[in-house]
């Protein structure tokens, strides 16, 4: 799997600019720096876009590289954030099959306080009352729509709402709320899910509105295994 610096998306000065910028031209503050964001690829999407992502596009690159904006996935992490904060934390869940999430997602768990299954997700763990871990959660978080289809589909089967990290190439069927970002990259998802952790407890008021996680985003990511 290609990383991110790998997969192309550099911002030119202008982009830059704009990406900092609403269409008003007013300075948008970031939950990152700018260059935090960029230098982990979260921009940076795939070859295809499907038509539930196009809104969420910034550019397309001469080579066909979808660029996701920067804005959007902030303001969505900010939404997100807000939504899962609603709930009580041991009713969230996350999950992810994609190995490079299994680290962001259990810290992300351990850090707010929710559930998190990695890995193969276990048919009948939201549906059936029988399931020796069946579980009740009240809201899903998932790391792509492509792949934890399991766990969507059977939280769409029971109503339990589903949030998710969506690439451009994701056709995301059954989420209530996307966050558009690179869902791929091991940098990227470490820090999305840092973001989000530290966002869930600022709204929840365990800290400051501008305070940190005694958490590193390096904590949060994938190693690497040679």
């Amino acid at each position: 799997m290609a990383e991110e610096g790998e997969r192309g998306g550099q911002l030119n000065e202008q982009e830059r600019e704009e990406m900092q910028r609403t269409e008003k031209g007013q300075m948008i503050e970031l939950l990152v720096s700018l260059d935090t964001y960029l230098s982990a690829g979260v921009h940076i999407g795939t070859h295809s876009c499907t038509a539930s992502m196009r809104k969420f596009v910034y550019r397309v690159r001469p080579e066909g590289l979808y660029v996701l904006d920067v804005r959007k996935i902030d303001e969505r992490l900010r939404v997100a954030a807000k939504f899962l904060a609603r709930f009580p934390k041991d009713k969230v869940l996350a999950v992810a099959v994609r190995p490079y999430a299994f680290s962001p997602v259990q810290k992300f768990a351990e850090v707010v306080g929710a559930k998190a299954i990695v890995g193969r997700f276990p048919p009948g763990t939201l549906t059936n009352p029988q399931f020796p871990s069946y579980i009740e959660p009240e809201v899903l978080l998932v790391s792509d729509p492509r792949t934890d289809v399991q766990a969507i589909r059977e939280a769409a089967k029971v109503g339990i709402p589903i949030v998710a990290f969506a690439d451009t190439d994701a056709a995301p069927q059954y989420v209530d709320l996307v966050i558009p970002a690179n869902n791929k990259g091991r940098k990227s998802l470490a820090l999305l899910y840092w973001i989000l952790a530290r966002q869930v407890l600022r709204e929840r008021r365990e800290i400051p509105p501008d305070g940190d996680i005694p958490v590193t985003v390096e904590q949060f990511e994938a190693k690497v295994t040679v």
